[in-house]
């Protein structure tokens, strides 16, 4: 039960944030968006109260802002918070890390020190897969050993090691470290997706874009990976379903009290060729694209084992690459750019 208990979703507006918005209201939580849009848009906030019929409170600021964020935690009674507001390209991360060390570290303890002050000890936690660095095996289980390609991967595992550290101190501290795979998808309402700012790092908002004519072209980075088309192979999750994990999440750290670390995918791994002959079928068109170099800090092959989800969260992924692929579709030809 949630008892109608108000969540802080900080980087609520963005991708991930605003599809777990829906899911937190459709599971009786109240939460909040705490953001500074600088990779979303405040129209998201409009969207989010057509499709939950509901007011949507939200606040324009940063987590590096430590008496904001308290007044917050303090004036809503905030029961717990789902930190989404980390920046999350590999490739910018290569370009510019101390973007990457300004936002995600300082920002999270800017959080960090918040809550503290606040007394409100329950995270949610955005990680990634990227902290496996290049995996020894596959598929991945939690156990395997983390290690980092490029400077998004280090601070997730800084992110994840600073909270390991607060949970020693002080036992009061649940904590609840998601390391997704690759979300991908859309509302099915077609009135949140992947938005971002500037030109796509990932590959569905690519593809999208390249589909409705916004690009002239797909690159794909790579086609001699060892792997059976010689192009990557992700764990494509549907961002739906990555809402529902965020969900399970919270509820088990809220009737155990106990901290964890789970990978969030489906288990199964697709090529970028997979996804760009099965969004050819979503769109009806057909997808030009191009064969350039790989990117820095990429990798072959990685997808989950996402038994231990199952497991300690009662959650799987249920939606198929085909859901992913329409969803996305029917998201880019709304145009809401």
């Amino acid at each position: 039960m949630s008892d109608g208990q108000s969540i802080l979703l900080t980087g609520g507006s963005g991708y991930v944030g605003s599809h777990t918005y829906v899911a937190l209201v459709q599971a009786g939580f109240k939460p909040y968006i705490l953001d500074n849009f600088s990779n979303s848009k405040k129209n998201v906030v409009e969207r989010l109260e057509r499709i939950t019929g509901l007011p949507v409170p939200w606040h324009e600021g940063d987590t590096r802002d430590v008496s904001l964020l308290q007044e917050i935690i303090v004036k809503n009674d905030i029961a717990a918070v789902m930190h989404f507001a980390g920046f999350k390209s590999v490739s910018e991360s290569v370009a510019n890390p101390l973007k990457y060390f300004d936002n995600n570290l300082a920002g999270m303890i800017g959080l960090f020190k918040a809550m503290e002050n606040s007394a409100c000890r329950t995270l949610v936690f955005s990680s990634s897969a990227t902290v496996y660095g290049d995996p020894i095996e596959i598929p991945i289980t939690e156990k395997s050993p983390k290690n980092f390609l490029n400077p998004y991967g280090y601070t997730k595992i800084v992110c994840e090691e600073m909270l390991a550290s607060l949970s020693v101190s002080n036992t009061q501290w649940r904590n609840g470290v998601l390391r997704y795979f690759n979300p991908v998808g859309a509302h099915p309402s077609g009135l949140i997706g992947e938005d971002p700012s500037g030109p796509p790092n990932n590959l569905m908002p690519y593809l999208a874009q390249v589909a409705v004519g916004k690009l002239p072209i797909l690159n794909i980075y790579g086609n001699d990976y060892p792997t059976p088309d010689g192009t990557g192979v992700r764990d494509y999750i549907h961002v739906q379903d990555l809402a529902e994990a965020h969900v399970a999440a919270l509820k088990t750290l809220f009737k155990t009290g106990s901290g964890f670390t789970v990978n969030i995918g489906t288990g199964r791994g697709y090529s970028v060729m997979d996804v760009v002959y099965e969004f050819e079928i979503a769109c009806g068109k057909s997808i030009p694209y191009q064969f350039v170099e790989r990117r820095s800090g990429d990798i072959a092959v990685c997808y989950a084992d996402a038994t231990l989800a199952k497991n300690l969260l009662n959650w799987n992924a249920k939606l198929s690459l085909t859901d992913m692929c329409i969803d996305s579709w029917r998201w880019q030809s709304n145009d809401f750019s």
